[in-house]
């Protein structure tokens, strides 16, 4: 039997990229499969949500970002370009073109069946320091084909549909909240949420218990 767990995802969470690794291996290694419910990140649905942090939730992020990825064995250093803008006076406020398009790639590669293979091969290429100017180029054209599908046919169906794909990623959030959090990386198993990549361990010990096998 085929457990099936839900998956809500940023492309501006560095935890996201964190946490899919083991998400493939999960999926590659056991009869479970993984919705994919792309969603945008906190900084552009609410934006105000930044606006009073404490400092330190800032340098502390910064100090646990670098030193988890280095835990994982994971290549790591922050985007250039970042994939949410930000300016003086207006903070997240702004266009946001960036993540906009690659949360709508998201959504156009999970309804191919290629989801999870596409958050991981895009998220490496940004988050991974391999490349400079991601969104330049043929970066994302070759992690797009990496994870078997064709950037030129993916781009055409994001931009011949744009409500369609905003739609989607509106009802992800909607289902999310519903689904007991906001942030992610966070996945939702047999009802129960396990947000941050620190909790897979946990949704996946909640699978073995009902009845999660390896594949033949």
């Amino acid at each position: 039997m085929t457990l099936s767990y839900d998956l809500y995802w940023s492309f501006r969470s560095p935890y996201s990229y964190m946490v899919t690794p083991r998400l493939q291996a999960l999926d590659a290694g056991y009869d479970a499969h993984c919705n994919v419910r792309v969603v945008y990140p906190l900084a552009v649905r609410t934006p105000e949500f930044f606006d009073n942090r404490d400092p330190l939730w800032f340098s502390y992020f910064m100090q646990d970002v670098f030193r988890e990825a280095a835990f994982l064995g994971l290549p790591f250093r922050w985007p250039r370009p970042d994939p949410v803008q930000q300016a003086p006076g207006v903070g997240y406020r702004m266009e946001q073109p960036y993540i906009h398009r690659l949360t709508h790639l998201g959504v156009a590669a999970t309804e191919r069946g290629r989801g999870l293979a596409f958050l991981a091969e895009v998220s490496r290429t940004i988050w991974g320091g391999e490349a400079d100017n991601w969104h330049e180029g043929d970066h994302l054209a070759r992690a797009t084909e990496r994870a078997g599908l064709d950037y030129a046919e993916l781009s055409a169906a994001v931009d011949g549909d744009p409500d369609h794909h905003r739609a989607v990623v509106e009802e992800n959030q909607i289902a999310q909240r519903a689904a007991g959090h906001w942030g992610v990386p966070m996945m939702v198993f047999g009802q129960e949420a396990f947000y941050g990549q620190d909790r897979f361990d946990q949704m996946k010990w909640r699978m073995e218990q009902a009845g999660l096998t390896r594949r033949g």
